[in-house]
């Protein structure tokens, strides 16, 4: 639409055309914007709590943020479809909602917290700290701007969880789980079972003879969804991204060498001295106690006079970049091994120095860092020319060519894949060849149409252009197109029926007193243990359904289970059932105790939440809703 509206206003008469119906647009948003104040909802107005509008905008980049931090823990992007499958757009609003409740009820109860409280919330964080254990900003700055944040905002919302914190923790303070409570979940967690079993596979299903052609056809009539070929999609796109572009570069050497020689001290091993420091207020008081360390006294013992603790005169086999004041740091990497250093002026006081162990630094090679530093050079160069070829790209695509069409204008290489299901698979069953890692072509694509004019893709900083060149529906295939397909899934149906049947057989002996030894021997198996496993147990070599059969088995008592993956069937019977005392003072205990404590606040959390929802008045626009979460393109 945009890039119709770009083309149409191309010419002098297109202009007048345009800024004609804007004219009208603006006035239109002008009273309809009022008028809908009264209705309830305005024009970007997601939902209201109370008297709080969650625009639509605030929302989608709400929803963004999460989305992308959920890709970014998949290790691959997560699209609108695949989000909404999962019930994650609603996730997102209820929590949304949840939150700006807090916030509406902090503001009726005039709950507040001063910039310092919020910045030392900020300070203490340890995911801020580096590794000298202080406040590391340029570790914040990364940190908050990987999750879509700006500073302010980023202080903004820390003190809204702050204020969500006074109310959660007035409401829930002091619950704690009965000790009765407890004991019976510990021993339901802690429950061991120990069991024997054998597989039943192919070979003991004996000889399946081939099925009739009457009898293939019929299992094939009866189940023909099974063998519906998918929709296929055959699909053209171009990827434009800064590796790709870096590609095209060609760094010289002298560029290079540049760049080495500004990075050369963080590229090498810095050299790194374990360092003592004793601060005195006077350059008296520092000459006095460098003279009696002179004379044998020792560094520590002097700390000790002083009251300093072994932590405040130690710090550490460190770099001299570590080191924060430049006086400091010049005296202790002046020093040889043992040696105490006059008295330097510090920032603090005057300072002594005791140099102990040294290791040298290793100076880096350009030979070594040269592959590296072209790469980042190139990368950064085509950053740069990044925006350039999108617009470039967006020209050409809004002048009507294709994604081939324009890659081979702007000399890109155009990647296009004859047939694609909805798995990203093609006809054969493997997955479709060359698409990079990471990316998600294949769901926007089964989202889109024909002819369609798509949004690019935003890809590892640069961007995805992509086409739907054709569509082959889904469509029955007849029996002779499948017939091996057929033939299989027929075949594993009576070996597993047979199998079924052998292990009722097998566990009915067993009820009657027989041994599984006995009809292992019999069955040519062999029989195999499992002991001390718990509910959550993951067995080598069997399913989760084996371990919740043998939870449903009493003591003695045999069962049996399909064997999945496998196309067999497990016999097994339990050997014997354990609960260990319950310690209440265990650290497990302390674990279980937490874990119990934190679900019943959350339960009553919510509670609350509700109803405060109820009270104060909740209501959502699923128009603007689904046209955030990408459910609707209107």
């Amino acid at each position: 639409m945009l890039r119709g509206m770009r083309k149409a206003s191309s010419n002098w008469l297109g202009k007048i055309i345009m800024a004609t119906v804007m004219g009208v647009l603006i006035i239109s948003f002008g009273v309809w914007g009022i008028a809908d104040i009264f209705r309830g909802f305005g024009q970007s107005t997601l939902a209201k709590v109370g008297r709080t509008e969650i625009s639509a905008e605030q929302f989608r980049q709400i929803y963004t943020d999460r989305l992308q931090q959920i890709g970014r823990q998949f290790g691959r992007p997560l699209s609108s479809e695949q989000a909404r499958a999962l019930g994650f757009d609603r996730q997102v609003l209820q929590q949304t909602i949840a939150e700006t409740t807090l916030d509406e009820e902090a503001r009726r109860l005039g709950l507040g917290q001063s910039n310092e409280e919020t910045l030392k919330t900020i300070f203490e964080d340890p995911n801020f700290k580096g590794v000298n254990g202080a406040f590391d900003p340029a570790r914040f700055q990364g940190m908050i701007r990987q999750l879509g944040f700006s500073e302010q905002r980023f202080i903004a919302e820390q003190r809204r969880i702050s204020l969500r914190r006074q109310i959660a923790g007035s409401i829930a303070g002091g619950i704690e789980p009965p000790k009765v409570q407890l004991e019976v979940l510990a021993r339901f967690q802690n429950e061991q079972r120990s069991i024997e079993y054998v597989k039943l596979g192919a070979a003991q299903a004996g000889t399946i003879d081939p099925p009739s052609p009457e009898a293939l056809a019929a299992y094939f009539e009866d189940r023909k969804t099974l063998f519906r070929a998918p929709e296929y999609r055959k699909i053209s796109f171009v990827a434009v991204t800064p590796e790709e572009i870096g590609k095209w570069e060609d760094v010289s050497d002298e560029d290079a060498k540049k760049a080495f020689e500004l990075r050369r001290d963080k590229l090498g091993t810095p050299e790194r001295r374990e360092i003592q420091q004793i601060v005195f207020p006077n350059a008296e008081e520092a000459a006095a106690a460098r003279s009696r360390i002179a004379s044998g006294t020792s560094i520590e013992d002097i700390a000790k006079e002083r009251g300093l603790a072994p932590s405040d005169v130690n710090l550490g086999l460190i770099a001299k970049s570590v080191i924060g004041d430049p006086a400091i740091a010049d005296a202790a990497f002046s020093l040889q091994s043992g040696e105490v250093s006059q008295p330097e002026q510090g920032r603090f006081g005057f300072a002594l120095v005791k140099v102990g162990k040294i290791e040298p630094g290793a100076e880096p090679s350009y030979e070594s860092y040269a592959p590296q530093i072209k790469h980042d050079i190139a990368s950064e160069r085509a950053r740069s020319k990044l925006g350039e070829l999108r617009d470039k790209m967006e020209d050409e695509r809004g002048g009507g060519s294709s994604v081939v069409e324009a890659a081979q204008k702007l000399g890109l290489s155009a990647v296009t894949i004859d047939a694609v299901d909805r798995s990203g698979r093609m006809p054969n069953g493997q997955p479709a060849a060359n698409i990079p890692q990471g990316l998600d072509v294949v769901s926007p694509a089964f989202n889109s149409d024909v002819g369609v004019d798509n949004d690019p893709i935003s890809y590892r900083g640069g961007y995805v252009w992509y086409d739907i060149v054709g569509i082959t529906p889904t469509h029955e295939r007849s029996l002779d197109e499948v017939k091996d397909q057929v033939e299989a899934r027929w075949r594993a149906d009576q070996v597993s029926s047979r199998l079924r049947d052998k292990a009722t057989e097998m566990v009915q002996k067993l009820e009657q007193g027989g041994k599984l030894a006995d009809e292992a021997t019999q069955a040519g198996l062999t029989v195999e243990p499992a002991a001390g496993f718990k509910r959550d147990a993951s067995l080598p070599g069997l399913n989760a359904g084996v371990v919740a059969a043998a939870f449903r088995t009493a003591k003695d008592a045999a069962g049996q289970t399909p064997d999945t993956g496998a196309n067999g069937w497990i016999v097994f019977r339990v050997t014997d059932i354990t609960v260990p005392p319950v310690e209440l003072a265990s650290a497990d205990m302390k674990k279980l105790q937490d874990n119990i404590q934190r679900s019943q606040v959350d339960e009553l959390l919510a509670q609350y939440i509700t109803k405060l929802e109820s009270d104060i008045g909740t209501s959502i626009n699923e128009t603007a809703f689904a046209q955030a979460t990408g459910a609707s393109s209107n």
